[in-house]
């Protein structure tokens, strides 16, 4: 089949049964893998940003040709540069030093505008703050504010959760035929948490948020101390799981030697979380993740050193 665009690829990752590290760990249950780095900008915030675009081009809410601005760690920028080079729409990707200069050099090729914000002071190189986000976030008004752009807004835009529960949900339950009985996320904007849950949790399944052990830590795209979680808001979660950097760096290292899952450091978390799980209060269970982004959006940082 001919597709009319790369857009229509968005959707339908592979879910793959990590059964290899399970032996390998000795685990009682499953780890399913969704494998959303295979998506046309290498991570799962590809879903969001073409529900987003094509949500608010339907609404009459972006003109043709109006230029996009987003505030991004690299992962939502990608897609959305994606997004708006097919459909006409000049992006500018707002994002904090502090990221992985890999995602920067993506969206320039794409056609992006890349506007990078220093960090704030005493904020660690390769580590994005609270403190850091609130600086590209006032960055990313006032440029929305100057160019009159549309701003894609992912804390915010019903698109976000809705391109989850529509797909990623389904997309796992389907595949699975069922079987999944826990699903776990590293919390970014909570749109993929979120999204999921509504579809899988009055289905039975336990969704818990993936959240980082410390303010500061290496696993980018998330577990921020703002903004608030909007997406969250009324969605019934099972409880969250805890997980370090070391963790999150250890499993996305054994998942690259173990499975041949190449990913970044919050699918590395994710694994983490799920590994948790079924030591705990998932033991015996199916425990579906996400496999946010891909490793070669790290290759400059310490994950694979």
């Amino acid at each position: 089949m001919i597709l009319p665009s790369v857009i229509d690829t968005i959707g339908n990752t592979p879910l793959v049964e990590l059964s290899r590290l399970r032996d390998e760990l000795m685990l009682d249950g499953r780890i399913l893998a969704k494998l959303d780095y295979m998506l046309p900008g290498y991570s799962k915030k590809d879903r969001a940003a073409r529900a987003i675009i094509e949500g608010a081009r339907d609404a009459g809410d972006l003109a043709p040709g109006q230029t996009v601005v987003e505030l991004t760690s690299g992962n939502m920028g990608t897609g959305l540069a994606i997004v708006c080079g097919v459909l006409g729409h000049p992006f500018v990707a707002v994002m904090s030093e502090g990221n992985s200069p890999e995602r920067a050099r993506m969206m320039r090729a794409l056609g992006a505008e890349v506007v990078l914000v220093p960090q704030a002071h005493g904020s660690v190189p390769g580590q994005v703050s609270g403190e850091d986000l609130a600086l590209v976030e006032a960055e990313t008004t006032r440029i929305t504010e100057e160019r009159h752009a549309y701003r894609a807004d992912q804390f915010e835009r019903a698109g976000n959760p809705l391109s989850h529960e529509t797909g990623t949900g389904l997309e796992i339950w389907d595949q699975s035929a069922g079987a999944v009985t826990a699903f776990c996320d590293f919390a970014g904007s909570g749109g993929t948490l979120a999204g999921t849950a509504r579809f899988l949790g009055p289905k039975g399944v336990r969704c818990y948020a993936v959240e980082p052990d410390r303010p500061n830590h290496p696993i980018q795209g998330g577990g921020y101390s703002m903004p608030d979680l909007t997406h969250l808001r009324g969605v019934d979660l099972a409880g969250s799981v805890t997980v370090s950097g070391r963790d999150a760096t250890d499993a996305a290292r054994l998942l690259a030697r173990s499975e041949g899952v190449f990913a970044g450091f919050s699918a590395g978390a994710n694994l983490a979380a799920a590994i948790q799980l079924l030591t705990g209060l998932e033991q015996g269970g199916t425990v579906a993740i996400v496999m946010c982004d891909s490793g070669l959006k790290y290759l400059s940082t310490d994950l694979w050193e």
